[in-house]
């Protein structure tokens, strides 16, 4: 699949797939994430599964639009730039296939059997296996190779933010305990019967503010997937930002400033390939298309994250290398307004088809007792805060794992007591989406490549 020409037919039918694989993904984290949102306003009668799922909907394409694109970019970073976008102008067809196939199956695997699994989790362990399949192809230094210290910030973002859901839900909850004293918000729904009408705004609004959080966080996701599909599908009009005309001599200017930043520092297995962009990108009069700029600008920006991220560096030279790629990334890293719909369209319509399974999941399985709406609000208030200030800032975090982390902190702190097996299921699943996607994504890339 490397030997693709650009245009081909097959290369064509491949990519075609992959935009198919992108958008059935997105579908399918509308199953497992999406879901979350809109979990405790079903289970509690307050909205009518429908409504939910469309008000929903409206609400992560309002998040998607307003959310940026920070997280989108800092997972299609993980990639390494030659991956991003192979130097003989090829489609990156492995990668594409190798990333939507791996996690799109352990999605598709965990719905199955209840599971919340996180749709992040599957892509961000496809990301790092591409990464190491990519090595081993190139017989790289894995330590060097593979950019380890945006791994680990993506990691870490990963790991932290379901304990905070745990702790902060449980204190909310019990917050909300000692203060508001209304039966109805402790009392589990009945069946078929709506919950007190201060009940239901509340359980509204916070299915509202966790559905536009999930947008803007999640929905970026996808964003990027699917942008790194249309460049391959059609690289003379996308591969670089329309809406920011290519200037070369400006280009130019930030390559030949990056090169004594990049050239000092041997700890980079990537250097040679960005002192040769280097050289290509600083002379504007070299015939290059759309494609092999953005190939340079990109193993540009690799170069400088590897000074960002080398101790040895100075706080001078960190600052520098951060200016100059903010001054490269509005040239390849954007998002037409027509795909940010597209991927909450994508998200809205599996959380319609999907929803049962996860709804019953979080509102009877994760405790003992069925959850109550307040438990359900300090869960998804919490949630929301969580996945938005992440949203905001560039890290990817999970909202399946916010929030039934959450829940299961405000049943700890009402005393309901924890379902032991339903938290194992949902352990085992995070424990092992890692290892599972990195290891199927690596072998999957190393194959097809």
């Amino acid at each position: 699949m490397l030997h693709f020409a650009p245009s081909s037919t097959g290369s064509l039918i491949a990519l075609g797939l992959c935009f198919l694989l992108v958008c059935i993904f997105e579908f399918a984290n509308g199953f497992h994430d999406t879901a979350n949102a809109v979990a405790t306003v079903i289970y509690t009668n307050s909205l009518k599964p429908r409504v939910a799922v469309v008000w929903s909907g409206l609400m992560n394409l309002l998040g998607v639009i307003l959310g940026g694109i920070a997280v989108a970019y800092a997972l299609v970073e993980l990639l390494p730039p030659d991956v991003l976008t192979p130097p003989n102008g090829n489609p990156a067809v492995p990668m594409l296939v190798a990333l939507f196939g791996t996690a799109l199956a352990w999605n598709l695997f965990t719905w199955w059997f209840g599971i919340p699994n996180s749709s992040s989790h599957c892509t961000i362990g496809a990301l790092i296996g591409i990464a190491i399949g990519d090595s081993f192809i190139h017989a790289r230094d894995l330590g060097h190779s593979v950019d380890w210290s945006q791994i680990w910030k993506v990691l870490r973002a990963l790991a932290i933010s379901p304990l905070l859901g745990f702790f902060l839900a449980g204190l909310l909850y019990l917050v909300i305990r000692a203060v508001v004293r209304m039966p109805a918000l402790y009392t589990p729904p009945k069946p078929d019967e709506a919950p007190n009408p201060i009940v239901r705004a509340l359980l509204i609004l916070t299915c509202t503010s966790v559905s536009f959080s999930h947008g803007s966080n999640d929905g970026q996701k996808s964003i990027g997937l699917i942008m790194l599909t249309i460049i391959g599908l059609m690289p003379a009009t996308f591969a670089m930002n329309p809406a920011h005309p290519t200037d070369r001599a400006h280009l130019a200017q930030i390559a030949l400033s990056s090169r004594p930043l990049i050239a000092q520092y041997d700890r980079y297995s990537f250097k040679p390939d960005a002192l040769a962009s280097i050289d290509r990108l600083g002379t504007p009069s070299n015939p290059a298309t759309p494609s092999e700029v953005r190939g340079d600008v990109y193993e540009i920006l690799s170069g400088l994250r590897a000074v960002s991220a080398n101790p040895a560096a100075s706080g001078q030279e960190k600052h520098d290398a951060a200016r100059l790629a903010a001054d490269l990334r509005p040239d390849v890293e954007y998002a037409p307004y027509w795909v940010r719909v597209l991927s909450a369209l994508c998200l809205g319509i599996g959380t319609m088809v999907g929803y049962r399974r996860i709804v019953h999941t979080l509102g009877e399985g994760i405790g003992k007792q069925h959850l109550t709406p307040a438990q359900g609000a300090a869960s998804e208030l919490v949630g929301a805060g969580l996945i938005a200030s992440a949203g905001y800032t560039g890290l990817p975090v999970s909202t399946t794992h916010i929030i039934t982390s959450g829940v299961a902190g405000t049943m700890v702190a009402a005393g309901s007591g924890i379902n032991m097996k339903m938290l194992a299921k949902i352990a085992l699943a995070w424990v092992f989406t890692l290892p599972v996607t990195i290891t199927v994504a690596a072998t999957v890339f190393y194959v097809l490549s």
